[in-house]
């Protein structure tokens, strides 16, 4: 034999040892990977709870006043809700299934009826364009058809999931045409019985 020929058990040896570092550093790797894998999905939930957290803001500001056509083919301005108080709910209007829902469980829920509360439904859309959705859903509130400088007035563009839309947003003025409260939620959901627990706190 070679002096140069090495025993067939050192060479196995060997070979094992370099298998067994190539997992070690396989094994090292893949909890590397993981552990980014788990702080990215962190950031991103954080992310996701922060950008679908509802806003919230109280004042004394004078309401921008406004007139806008309605799907029932009649103008509505604010000035005729003087002496009463009035929350309009701008959304994100046709196509928008939950937005649609919110304003039908505000038209059913008996206690918001019970309260007196008006509540003006505010979308970028055309006659033609919402009503489908109206009908899909049973809601019988004329809606307010903005051409974008209503919801602009009011700051509630781009608060919800696009930049040149309304967001979910209600905005609270009281008897006096004053604006008490402004809430947005990202989330396209306010419990009907929570919308009017602001609205009677602040009135």
């Amino acid at each position: 034999m070679s002096t140069h020929t090495r025993p067939v058990s050192k060479v196995r040896a060997e070979h094992q040892d370099r298998m067994a570092a190539a997992k070690k550093r396989r094994s090292r790797l893949r909890a590397v990977v993981i552990a980014a894998g788990v702080v990215v999905a962190g950031l991103l939930v954080t992310l996701a709870l922060l950008q679908g957290a509802p806003t919230s803001s109280t004042g004394a500001d004078q309401a921008p006043t406004f007139t806008l056509p309605s799907t029932s083919g009649q103008t509505v301005s604010l000035e005729q809700f003087r002496g009463q108080p009035v929350v309009l709910f701008f959304n994100e209007g046709a196509g928008c299934g939950s937005c649609t829902v919110q304003m039908a469980q505000i038209e059913q829920d008996p206690a918001v009826k019970a309260a007196g509360i008006t509540v003006l439904p505010i979308v970028m859309n055309s006659k033609d364009q919402i009503l489908p959705d109206l009908r899909q859903y049973g809601v019988t509130t004329p809606y307010l058809l903005d051409d974008g400088t209503v919801s602009k007035a009011y700051g509630v563009l781009g608060t919800g999931m696009h930049a040149g839309l309304p967001g979910h947003s209600f905005v609270l003025i009281d008897k006096d045409g004053v604006k008490k409260w402004t809430g947005s939620y990202p989330s396209m959901w306010l419990p009907p019985t929570d919308l009017l627990t602001e609205v009677k706190q602040r009135l």
